[in-house]
């Protein structure tokens, strides 16, 4: 009579670790991509209120510069790509800037625009921008249309919060 061999308790300790491992990968995944949509992109705009950009605000966005824009792309293991947009951002004005957004356009071969959208260019924790001073910032972006140039999209300012 044959008795089912019992499994060895190596192997089983290697199953649970490599479940427990597989769980922590699938986790820090869907924080990645969790991540990525609240820091800017297609659903970026539309979760807070606009910034204001009356008279004075217009006025002071020609203060506000954009440097070494650089673009990449990725693709995430649910074969969802992203467009990497990242670059400098400059305040040239006398006045603190505690919030910045923008409208960032995406252009076909014929300069038609395929893709517009609203982004805080950086979150209320990171503090305000000093006169004077530069911050480093990037901007995802989900779904940018294949029809899109390859090349940076315009950024124009479309809301500021001055102190």
């Amino acid at each position: 009579m044959n008795l089912p061999a019992a499994e060895s308790p190596s192997s089983s300790r290697f199953f649970v670790g490599l479940a427990a491992g597989a769980g922590i990968v699938l986790l820090a995944l869907a924080g990645f991509v969790l991540l990525g949509r609240g820091t800017g992109g297609a659903k970026g705009g539309s979760e807070a209120a606009q910034l204001p950009f009356g008279a004075a605000e217009q006025a002071y966005a020609a203060q506000i510069r954009f440097s070494s824009l650089q673009l990449s792309q990725a693709t995430n293991m649910l074969h969802q790509q992203f467009t990497y947009v990242v670059g400098s951002v400059t305040n040239g004005g006398t006045r603190p800037v505690r919030a910045l957004e923008v409208t960032v356009e995406f252009h076909d071969l014929i300069q038609q625009v395929v893709l517009r959208d609203t982004v805080r260019v950086f979150p209320p924790a990171a503090g305000p921008l000093a006169p004077g001073q530069e911050r480093a910032f990037q901007m995802t972006f989900e779904a940018v249309p294949s029809s899109w140039n390859q090349q940076p999209p315009s950024i124009r300012v479309s809301g500021l919060d001055l102190q």
